[in-house]
């Protein structure tokens, strides 16, 4: 298995709280999601197998982008 963390960040904390609702019922993937940095960030974290394709990322970015939030280096 290999572990994979996203963060994204939001123009405010409460669309980063909508993100965060969003993935608690999220259908695509099981995922680990907080937030993070000033209540506008959520890391998002998620394991898939080796040699296989994984979307988890790409529906994810998908969906941040509806709510303007975008991939940001988390270090």
């Amino acid at each position: 298995m290999i572990s994979a963390q996203i963060t994204y960040e939001f123009p405010s904390a409460q669309i980063a709280n909508r993100f965060l609702n969003t993935l608690t019922s999220w259908s695509v993937s099981k995922v680990d999601a907080r937030l993070a940095g000033a209540g506008d960030r959520v890391r998002v974290r998620y394991t898939y197998g080796e040699g296989r394709f994984d979307s988890t990322a790409s529906a994810l970015d998908d969906l941040a982008s509806q709510l303007d939030g975008h991939e940001v280096n988390a270090g």
